[in-house]
């Protein structure tokens, strides 16, 4: 982060402590201006010309790039996906746990995979249940893919919106 009089540049694209453009203007008078209002004149590129600079309080500024930096690499990781296992014959006060916490994942940016096990031929029940949990937690997650029914287990994904 280049500061005020570090700005080696003769002239410089400059913004207002608003966001408001205010042209082409010499360091000089960029510097001045930032003296006058109290806040520091702060360079976001060296790789323009001229170079794009800001009026902007440092604190505020520090705590911006921050959080900036903190939401670039929560993008990075990329969604995890956690999985939430179900019986099909559920009671309903389970059930309203499970999407409970189904919501609590998915409103925290994260994928939910609802996995039914399967003992004896309840792949019906299961699916049913499936897709009745999928409904109600249209809200907040959209489903992935379709209901896949494989031999011990019926999946199925739910992304966050």
């Amino acid at each position: 982060m280049i500061l005020n009089e570090k700005i080696k540049a003769a002239v410089v694209e400059l913004t207002g402590v608003n966001g408001e453009d205010l042209g082409i203007i010499s360091t000089k008078e960029a510097l001045q201006m930032a003296k006058e209002q109290g806040v520091d004149l702060v360079c976001l590129s060296l790789a323009s010309s001229p170079p794009p600079c800001q009026l902007v309080n440092r604190t505020n500024y520090k705590e911006q790039v921050i959080k900036e930096n903190a939401k670039n690499r929560k993008a990075e990781k990329g969604v995890k996906v956690k999985e939430i296992r179900l019986s099909a014959y559920i009671e309903d006060h389970d059930y309203d746990t499970k999407k409970r916490q189904a919501e609590r994942i998915l409103s925290s940016g994260d994928a939910v995979q609802l996995t039914v096990k399967l003992e004896k031929k309840e792949s019906q029940e299961a699916k049913r249940l499936i897709e009745q949990f999928i409904k109600d937690l249209t809200h907040c997650g959209k489903q992935d893919k379709g209901i896949q029914v494989s031999g011990k287990q019926v999946v199925a994904n739910l992304l966050p919106l």
